[in-house]
Formats: C-alpha cells, sequence, structure tokens
C-alpha cells in the first residue's frame, strides 16, 4: 500500500508547481474519510487538484459545482421528479449529481444557502441522503471544497468543522514562476488501473487503523498541544481531537506502522486551527517540542537541576555550632568588636561552617552525575534524530520534504538548550565535590533534598 500511493502522489503531483502539500492532504483527507478545506484566491490550481483525486479510485463518478448567492438545491442534488410528484414522493433525479458521485468539489461553498446546507450536513458527516420518505447511503468518499475566506458568521460555525483538513493555498511564489510558465500543457497524468483504489481498500484501510496504537509520548504531546491551543484561544470540539486522531492513525498505518509516531503529529497543523493563519502556530508549536517529547525532556532536566542547585547553595551557606575534641563550645571566630559591658560575645563568635560526612558527600556527587548521564543520554538520542531526520522525512509519504530543514534546525535549538542543562549539572557535581568535609566519617547517611524534584 504504501508504495502504492508514493507512486499516486507522484502522479497526483506532476504537472503541478509549490501544490505537494495540499496533494498530500487531499489524498489523506480521502483515505481517511474525511473532507479537505482549501482557501485561497481563485486560479490557484484546486479544482484541478479536485479532478486529479478523482482519477485515484476505481470508477469514480466525480462531481464539481460553483455556489453563488442564488445557488439553489436543484443544482447540487438534482431536480425533482415529476413522475415521482404524480405519485405524491418528493424525490429527486440525483444520477450525475452530488448524491452519486465519489470525489467532489465544491467551489465557493460558504455562499451556500440554509437549503443548501442542510442537505450538505447529512451528506458530508453520515455519507447519506434524505430521498423522498427516506435516507439513502452515499458512495461519497471526500469531498473538496474551496473558499477565499473563512466564514465569519455564527450559523456557519457546525459547517465549517466538517471540514477536518484545512490548508491555505497561496499563488505560487517568485522561486517558482519560471517553473510554472515552462509547464507543459498536458502535465496530468492518467493513474494505471492498478495504482487506483477501490471501495474495498478504503473499507479495508478503515477497519485496519482501528488496531493501529497511540504510544504514551504521543499522547504527551497532543495533551500538551491542547494545552496550547487552549492558551492560544483556541478551542475544538472533542469530535474534532477524536477525528484528528482518526487522521494520525492512517498516516501511521499507511506509512507501515501499527503506532502513531511523533512525526505523524507534523499534520496537526492542518486539524487544529480554525483560522488557516493558524497553521504556522501550531507548526511552530510542533518544530519546538522536537527532541522534548520523553519523560526526561528539557523541562524536567531544568526543573531537577534547579532543585540540585537550591540544594548546594542551602548545604554551601550551612552552619553548625562549633565544638572541641571535648565536646566544649569553642571560639569559631574573633569576638572583637564585642562592647564593653557585653554579657556574652555574639552567638555568631560560636558558628563554623558545617562540615560533611565522605558517604554524604560522595551521595550529592553520584546522584548529580546519574542526572548527567541521563542528560548525554538524552543528548545521545537528539543526535540520532538529526542524522536520520532527513531520510525519515523523506520515507514519510504525508510530510513535506521541505520540513527536514526546520526540523533540523527545532532539534540543534533543542539539543543547544539541553547542552547549557549539563553545564550547570556538572558546576552542581563540582560544588558538592567541594563541600568541606568531617575529618573523619560518622558514617551517616546522606540527608534527603530539601528542593522537591
Amino acid at each position: 500500500m504504501k508504495s502504492r500511493l508514493a507512486q499516486l502522489i507522484e502522479h497526483l503531483s506532476a504537472g503541478l508547481v509549490e501544490r505537494d502539500t495540499q496533494v498530500r492532504l487531499a489524498l489523506l483527507a480521502a483515505l481517511s474519510g474525511e473532507h479537505l478545506l482549501l482557501i485561497g484566491p481563485p486560479g490557484t490550481a484546486k479544482s484541478d487538484l479536485a479532478r486529479r483525486l478523482a482519477g485515484v479510485f476505481h470508477d469514480a463518478h466525480y462531481f464539481e459545482r460553483l455556489l453563488t448567492r442564488f445557488s439553489v438545491p436543484e443544482e447540487l442534488f438534482g431536480p425533482l421528479s415529476l413522475s415521482a410528484l404524480e405519485e405524491d414522493r418528493y424525490e429527486r433525479q440525483i444520477d450525475g449529481y452530488l448524491p452519486t458521485a465519489t470525489i467532489a468539489f465544491i467551489d465557493e461553498i460558504f455562499k451556500a444557502n440554509s437549503a443548501i446546507l442542510n442537505a450538505l450536513l447529512t451528506l458530508l458527516n453520515e455519507r447519506e441522503f434524505d430521498q423522498g420518505r427516506g435516507r439513502i447511503r452515499t458512495p461519497l468518499v471526500s469531498v473538496i471544497a474551496a473558499s477565499n475566506e473563512i466564514p465569519a458568521e455564527d450559523f456557519l460555525a457546525a459547517f465549517y468543522d466538517r471540514f477536518l483538513l484545512r490548508c491555505q493555498v497561496k499563488p505560487v511564489s517568485d522561486e517558482g514562476f519560471v517553473r510554472l510558465l515552462n509547464l507543459s500543457e498536458h502535465g496530468r497524468q492518467t493513474v494505471p488501473r492498478e495504482l487506483q483504489i477501490g471501495r474495498n481498500d478504503l473499507d479495508r484501510l478503515l477497519m485496519e487503523r482501528e488496531r493501529v496504537t497511540v504510544p504514551a509520548e504521543v499522547m504527551v504531546m497532543l495533551t500538551d498541544l491542547r494545552g496550547f491551543l487552549a492558551r492560544e484561544e483556541i478551542l475544538l470540539s472533542d469530535r474534532r481531537w477524536r477525528k484528528m486522531l482518526g487522521v494520525l492513525k492512517t498516516a501511521a498505518l499507511t506509512n507501515g506502522r501499527n503506532a502513531v509516531s511523533i512525526w505523524d503529529l507534523w499534520l496537526t497543523q492542518f486539524c487544529a486551527c480554525e483560522r488557516p493563519e493558524q497553521a504556522g502556530l501550531v507548526a511552530g508549536w510542533f518544530g519546538s517540542r522536537l527532541g522534548t517529547w520523553k519523560v526526561m525532556n528539557p523541562v524536567r532536566f531544568t526543573h531537577l537541576i534547579e532543585a540540585f542547585e537550591a540544594q548546594l547553595e542551602l548545604e554551601q551557606n550551612a552552619n553548625d555550632l562549633a565544638f572541641d575534641d571535648s565536646g566544649k563550645l569553642a571560639m569559631a571566630q574573633s569576638v572583637g568588636g564585642a562592647e564593653a559591658g557585653d554579657v556574652a560575645p555574639r552567638l555568631s563568635s560560636f558558628m563554623r561552617r558545617r562540615r560533611y560526612g565522605a558517604v554524604h558527600v560522595h551521595a550529592r556527587v553520584d546522584q548529580s552525575q546519574d542526572l548527567i548521564n541521563q542528560i548525554d543520554a538524552y543528548l545521545a538520542e537528539i543526535g540520532r534524530h538529526m542524522d536520520s531526520l532527513s531520510a525519515s522525512v523523506a520515507d514519510h509519504l504525508w510530510i513535506a520534504p521541505d520540513f527536514a530543514a526546520s526540523g533540523h534546525a527545532s532539534l540543534q535549538a533543542t539539543r543547544e538548550v539541553v547542552l547549557a542543562l549539563r553545564v550547570r549539572c556538572a558546576a552542581v557535581r563540582q560544588g558538592f565535590s567541594g563541600l568541606p568535609q568531617l575529618e573523619r566519617d560518622p558514617g551517616g547517611v546522606p540527608e534527603p533534598m530539601a528542593a522537591s524534584a
């Protein structure tokens, strides 16, 4: 399946410039049983992408329509059946219209009126259409919708939420302009039948993805994402979270894995935002979390090191009463400066810097060394990820190839943070090893850390 999908992506991308991400999202949406919303100006190959997608599926029926404020339900769902009306049945002639389509493209979708929206909601979500007194099952796989802007009206919120994947489409950049002008008029390729996907393939894929597991580290990242979105005042419905997890499982399964990986979370930027410009926020969140998904991550290391530093400062500044060998208080410092008439020297004159047993000092050094060892293991893992990042991205069906450079930069930034923490931890270890020691060790055990880790 992965090899087939890789070839299908090549066929879908042929003759398109700077549309790699949109191509991958369109195919992934269809395989996941979801819908894709493309937001951008006219003339950016949105409808062309939908037509190409239809060619991926066996015997697919393609439907396309541009909506306006004056569009009527008949344009999407077919005209009323006169013969049915004669028999007092309210039915439509749906052949060739949206209820019989496999892949559909609906342009300016948010200009639909309430009569169209109500029927579309059921069709998009349940894949069913009200025909006469009952509902019929439709063969719809996926709808690609397009709009110049996102809706601002509250009554469109539920409809807008039906499009799980959302992606902004911009005109070709200056770098790609020459390639655009040099494109052949016959850039689109016909998908060979042996590569096409059938209904059985889709049903089997959706059934098998239920067995895909979600590791604890991915759950930690998703929980962190939820908190990040809340701080940015981006609220997602419970249904959206569930559907997004379904897309992540599809991504894992089609990449030949039985578990969702951290890299699959790159796709969350197209599911976890209310407006397309917020995708950059989610992408930034993902980049900043690269290399931080383990239980022992830079935040945890920071807390532990701060606890060690606080303990070291406490033990370095601690004082004890100074007793001599006979067990009597001895002068630890000069009492010069005491005024005449003082009843007794100041108590500080009998204080000295606390000394520690060798067992205590060695235990503190070992504790800090153990943390350094954990940091070194973490740095080694980051290094392995940096070494394999390009290959991992190139091998991933759904991640845009240009992510490798930014991902490498994010991992390098995390590595620098962890290296700085290692320097601090080494300083703590040195500080513990320099604590003043007792001349003879009473054999005590190290005291517990004062600051909580």
